[in-house]
């Protein structure tokens, strides 16, 4: 604990050092997997950040004296652990409201749900791995394209999350929110896990590390197939590497990272309800059956980072290689009644960064001072982004092609100070430009636009009691448009002139919330928020054309618990419930569809270090509107998982997982909209199309820390 008689000025650079470190390194990224740092509440003016160093093995969630705002926190390795999940991206679900789901294979990119937002694929939520973006800009299917396939969870040491456009170092596809995974540095012991169960499901994952020279060489690899309970198997093939060094070399830490990840897969899309009601095809049926794709992602990362009296710098370069093949219908015969409307969508590219980072404690004004400035820079060069029109995966038709090249480059600035031991402020400023350079297969959709956003943020933070914090948190945000989108003039399918849409979509929310820790080993917190973007400009993938929205507006209620009453005991429950509507609109037409609308995520974990162990988890989302006028709706989906096992003092743990506990009927996903099947009227017929959750099944597990 801090020394009450140290001098002020040493302590508060002792104490800034800690914090600095704990923030721009990743907390307990340099440690176990399992082993994380705790930052502890502020408690003097002079000192802008107090921080005790304790081992904790979950959530970091006491973070009075420390968060911005309300809605952010830490979950660590061992919670992310205690989960049972179906797909790597169901860890986001840690994040208060957050659901992921998947309309297609395995392979493809999930599809995400937060505050009243249907992220398709990852519009509106920014995720980064060690500070590399995961969000793709200008993809080939949809904007924000978010693939976490690659993540292999046994290296994940926490995830951070912010949500809302309070912070000023999110910047594009964040006006929902964002994350960060920090992976381990090195690995106390080496592991090896192998997993196997119903519909083909087998997994090999292993890692290990060693000293090499004067630093720690880690290594893992994972490969998994899995067919799944579908008529047509989904064949899925993965293969995942990680390798890093890290060293250390006086103040100065750094890191050389490197991924690989290839996958291949039949796809499962969405099928109407009257094709399962008629018996044309079962539940678990498919109506393309030659629908799949193929990915693969590589990057390479350097950070450094140098810890000073009172300061902090770091410094991320990072290049990434990624590759989809992806081919869909989801119209079937609608388009071209005799060869079907499947298509083909391919993104090639190459992604050059580099982020920065300078923070320093300073002294003015009577308040102690947390600086921040940064900058954050990308160039995607997009050699092969295409839409073609395909037969049984042979390409019929090109829809349209192009070749782009989008540059961004982001700067903020950020001022933590604490002007008592009750109140500080958190102000920060944003600012981001961007240039699009579109070669398209069509000289009049060709072009080059450029444009620039600020957004400035600010949150406001009393402190009644060291148990208790409240927040005002305001901002603005935004995301960038499909470059293809900002240059569009004519109409690739139908040759009508086409309207541009705008690069840059403003939004703005605001939130107020209370964080609290009633008794021991509680955390809760407690936001209302609000949220406006400009126009849900989208550039539509599957079509190849632009298409506006109106002006939306979202509101609503985050309640989030965790509750760790003795260290081997975990209970949470998070409660969402959100608002969403389109404006300028008749009132009678103002909803979005797939904006779910209240949100129940909790369980309950026994995770001792020997013995048995078992987690139950419960995830509800409720019925949501489908179309505009509300007059179709999804229904409520209602998920059981459970785990249990024995953990050995060896090191051996033994795991049996049971996935959809009471073998529920619920959708993961549904839609409305017109399909054509064989024999139907050629304007098709509008119908909800679902992907069934998959029913309930039983998977081992053997996990080894030699």
């Amino acid at each position: 604990m801090i020394d009450p008689h140290t001098g002020t000025h040493e302590r508060a650079h002792r104490l800034t050092r800690a914090i600095l470190l704990a923030a721009l390194m990743g907390i307990g990224g340099a440690g176990a997997a399992d082993a994380q740092t705790q930052p502890a509440r502020r408690d003097t003016a002079a000192a802008p950040v107090v921080m005790d160093t304790i081992s904790v093995t979950g959530r970091i969630d006491d973070l009075i004296g420390i968060a911005g705002t309300a809605s952010e926190g830490y979950v660590g390795a061992a919670d992310l652990r205690s989960r049972p999940i179906t797909r790597e991206g169901e860890l986001l679900e840690t994040v208060p409201g957050v659901i992921v789901t998947q309309h297609s294979g395995e392979g493809k990119a999930n599809q995400y749900f937060v505050r009243g937002f249907n992220l398709d694929h990852g519009t509106d939520f920014q995720t980064r791995i060690e500070g590399m973006p995961v969000n793709m800009p200008t993809h080939g299917h949809g904007q924000g394209w978010t693939d976490l396939n690659f993540l292999i969870p046994e290296l994940v040491d926490h995830l951070e999350y912010k949500l809302g456009v309070y912070h000023a170092e999110l910047g594009d596809f964040g006006s929902a929110g964002g994350a960060v995974f920090h992976l381990v540095r090195r690995l106390d012991r080496p592991f090896a896990t192998v997993s196997g169960g119903q519909n083909g499901l087998a997994r090999v994952a292993a890692g290990a590390s060693a000293p090499v020279g004067a630093g720690d060489f880690l290594v893992a690899v994972e490969a998994k197939s899995y067919d799944g309970p579908w008529e047509m198997g989904q064949d899925l093939r993965k293969l995942s590497g990680v390798a890093r060094y890290s060293w250390e070399r006086g103040p100065s830490r750094f890191s050389l990272l490197g991924m690989a990840y290839r996958s291949r897969w039949n796809a499962t899309d969405q099928i109407p309800a009257r094709a399962v009601a008629s018996g044309l095809v079962g539940r678990f049926g498919q109506i393309e059956e030659d629908d799949g794709g193929d990915s693969e992602r590589f990057s390479l990362a350097g950070s450094w980072s140098r810890t000073l009296p009172g300061a902090v710098q770091q410094v991320q370069v990072y290049g990434i290689h990624s590759d989809l093949d992806l081919y869909s219908n989801f119209t079937y015969y609608l388009d071209d009644p005799a060869q079907g409307d499947q298509f083909n969508q391919v993104d090639r590219r190459s992604v050059l960064g580099v982020d920065a980072k300078h923070a320093h404690d300073v002294r003015g004004l009577g308040a102690a001072h947390l600086l921040s400035v940064g900058l954050q820079a990308r160039t995607d060069g997009i050699g092969g982004l295409g839409l073609h029109r395909t037969r049984a995966q042979e390409r019929v038709g090109t829809v349209r092609e192009d070749r782009v090249r989008q540059s961004s480059t982001g700067v903020f600035l950020e001022a933590d100070s604490r002007w008592s031991s009750r109140f500080r402020t958190v102000l920060g400023l944003r600012a981001d430009g961007y240039a699009f350079d579109v070669e398209s297969d069509r000289a009049e959709n060709s072009g080059r636009r450029a444009a620039g956003i600020v957004s400035p943020k600010a949150s406001l933070i009393f402190s009644p009691s060291r148990q208790t914090e409240l927040y005002l948190s305001g901002g603005y945000g935004f995301h960038s448009n499909d470059a293809r989108g900002t240059t569009i003039t004519v109409d690739p399918i139908s040759g009508d002139p086409a309207a541009r849409v705008d690069p840059l979509v403003r939004s703005r929310g605001a939130e107020l919330g209370i964080r609290a820790a009633p008794v021991q080993g509680l955390r809760s917190t407690l936001t209302v928020w609000g949220l406006e973007l400009d126009s849900e400009l989208l550039f539509v993938g599957d079509a190849g054309a632009t298409e506006p929205s109106a002006t939306s507006r979202r509101s609503g209620v985050t309640w989030a618990n965790f509750y760790r009453p003795i260290p081997s005991l975990s209970i949470d429950a998070d409660v969402s419930f959100a608002r969403a509507r389109l404006a300028d609109v008749p009132v009678e037409e103002s909803r979005i569809p797939g904006a779910l609308e209240n949100v129940f995520a909790g369980g309950i974990a026994w995770m001792p270090e020997r013995g048995l162990t078992g987690a139950l988890r419960l995830r509800h989302f409720g019925a949501y509107p489908l179309i505009e006028d509300n007059s179709v709706r999804a229904d409520p989906a209602t998920l059981f998982n459970a785990e249990a096992g024995y953990a050995f003092a060896s090191g051996l743990r033994v795991e049996a997982t049971v996935l959809n506990l009471l073998d529920s009927n619920a959708s993961d996903i549904q839609y409305y909209y017109a399909s054509r099947l064989p024999g139907e009227p050629a304007g098709g017929v509008e119908d909800v199309h679902f992907h069934p959750v998959e029913p309930r099944q039983l998977r081992l597990s053997l996990h080894w820390a030699f």
